[in-house]
């Protein structure tokens, strides 16, 4: 293979999300890009400059947004990267198309363009109640159809792999690979040593334990903040930090420490740059990801990568994350995390041997190897051989 075969990519979230289906985009565009391939980048707008920034300005690597150079007619964005894409890639000799986040263009099977789908995760149809019933239909509508248009589906975990054929049984399991996700290197602990003054002022000097993550009721971030309140078993100097967009479940969230007294305690933040990040990670005691339902959880990888030990819950695919040395706890149990968070804090009986062992574990993670595997899958899907 050389760089005259041309691969392209459904890149909206890799310019417009944060966090997420964007944080998986950019690094294995990233990742992908050391391949001798070159890489079409299409998406509607450009998005946000920060964000479309992460990803490295290589010869091999390029931006394509809608062009139609003879008409005067505003196509809407989500239409083109629905429907009218396809006349783009056809004009851009694409060999390949990957939709990184879940979703094909209407007919690409038709077009004779091969095509591979990431699904990161069914939890609008596992746990509908997360979701209006509007984009249930058409989150839902999109999964039937892009499954049975794309030539390969990746599954980003076994979790994800099993829900995806109970969904759609029809889909023969040889079509699904599971690739997971890797984790940015800028997690990695010798990497994330930053300066202390990139963390915010009022946590310079204090222990905490972190939290990543939409503050949604899926997340459960409650289930950690409860916990502080266990006070035989945790610290009464212990903060808790939560990272993450905000959205009426951060209401609740709030209501709650004010009422409980725990406004001292509990930081919440917002808009956190992408320095700052990584800075968090570093400065934590140990990290925590209650949440109920995940077709992965790369902040677990992020944090182990970053050299913090691990609480989690038990019920989707966060053990599959985490590993064995991870700890799992019921999602509605405060006093089983507060016992947890207990074990892994500095000082604790086997912290740094769990350490050791959980980035033992992820290495499966790391980007290489799941870029590689991506790269094998385009040659297998393309019949070619380097």
């Amino acid at each position: 293979m050389n760089n005259d075969l041309i691969i392209g990519y459904d890149a909206k979230r890799a310019v417009a999300n944060g966090t997420g289906l964007g944080s998986y985009s950019r690094t294995l565009i990233n990742d992908l890009a050391r391949y001798p391939i070159s890489l079409r980048l299409y998406t509607p707008t450009e998005g946000r400059d920060d964000l479309r920034t992460q990803i490295h300005d290589r010869a091999n690597v390029r931006f394509c947004y809608p062009h139609l150079p003879h008409s005067t007619f505003h196509l809407p964005h989500s239409y083109w990267r629905s429907h009218a894409i396809i006349s783009d890639l056809k004009r851009d000799n694409i060999a390949l198309y990957h939709g990184l986040s879940g979703e094909l263009p209407v007919g690409i099977s038709r077009s004779g363009i091969p095509s591979v789908v990431t699904i990161h995760d069914l939890i609008f149809l596992r746990h509908p109640e997360y979701y209006h019933f509007i984009d249930r239909q058409i989150y839902a509508w999109k999964f039937r159809r892009t499954v049975r248009e794309a030539t390969h589906i990746i599954a980003i975990s076994e979790c994800t792999r099993r829900d995806i054929l109970h969904y759609a049984p029809d889909v023969d399991p040889a079509r699904i690979s599971v690739i997971y996700q890797s984790c940015a290197p800028k997690f990695s602990a010798g990497a994330v040593a930053g300066p202390v003054e990139a963390l915010p002022a009022d946590l310079r000097s204090c222990r905490y334990i972190l939290n990543v993550g939409t503050i949604e009721a899926r997340k459960n971030v409650l289930l950690a903040v409860k916990a502080l309140e266990v006070s035989e078993v945790l610290p009464a100097d212990l903060h808790l930090v939560i990272v993450g967009r905000h959205t009426s479940y951060t209401d609740n969230v709030q209501r709650y420490i004010r009422a409980h007294g725990l406004d001292s305690r509990v930081h919440i933040l917002h808009g956190v740059s992408d320095a700052q990040l990584p800075a968090l990670y570093a400065g934590a005691e140990a990290f925590v990801y209650p949440s109920r339902y995940e077709g992965f959880g790369i902040p677990i990888i992020e944090a182990i990568s970053s050299g913090l030990p691990v609480v989690a819950c038990t019920g989707s695919c966060l053990e599959e994350a985490g590993g064995p040395d991870t700890l799992y706890v019921a999602p509605d149990d405060p006093g089983a995390m507060a016992v947890a968070i207990r074990q892994v804090l500095k000082d604790a009986p086997g912290r740094d041997n769990r350490i050791v062992r959980s980035r033992t574990y992820i290495r499966r993670f790391e980007g290489n190897d799941v870029a590689g595997q991506v790269y094998q899958l385009y040659q297998k899907l393309l019949n070619l051989n380097d």
